[in-house]
């Protein structure tokens, strides 16, 4: 069920840029940005409401966690602003060639607390295909 999961993720993030991109071209991108983060705002408060869940925040949990919005914001118009050159799938592949690489550092070293998961064989050669076929896409 995971797996699926994080197949439909990348389902609604190609949908997402689409998205995304056709509303930065009409109307800027940061009056987008401003336009799909309230929007995202209203959603999750109904989704709060409609599941009676209370916002609560802890005092232990480090202040940089709390970045996550920031960074999305960053996504969101870097997303934006190559889509207009790029269309949605060499961001998406970009995209997901950059989180690769990055979720690889986290599970290799353990940054910022994450559990270390091996890097063995398997994924390395799945890191070598991924990588070439963005070559592929990117510059040929």
């Amino acid at each position: 069920m995971y797996n699926f999961l994080s197949f439909f993720i990348g389902v609604l993030i190609a949908i997402m840029i689409a998205f995304n991109g056709t509303l930065s071209d009409n109307l800027g991108n940061y009056y987008s940005l401003i336009i799909i983060h309230i929007t995202g705002f209203i959603v999750m408060i109904g989704i709060l409401f409609y599941k009676k869940l209370k916002i609560s925040f802890k005092n232990n949990i480090p202040l940089y966690l709390y970045s996550a919005g920031a960074i999305s914001v960053f996504t969101v118009m870097i997303n934006n602003l190559s889509y207009t050159a790029l269309g949605v799938s060499l961001p998406v592949a970009l995209g997901l060639l950059g989180q690769l690489l990055t979720s690889l550092a986290f599970d290799s070293y353990g940054f910022l607390g994450m559990p270390k998961v091996i890097f063995n064989k398997k994924k390395f050669i799945g890191l070598l295909i991924i990588t070439i076929g963005i070559y592929i896409m990117t510059f040929i």
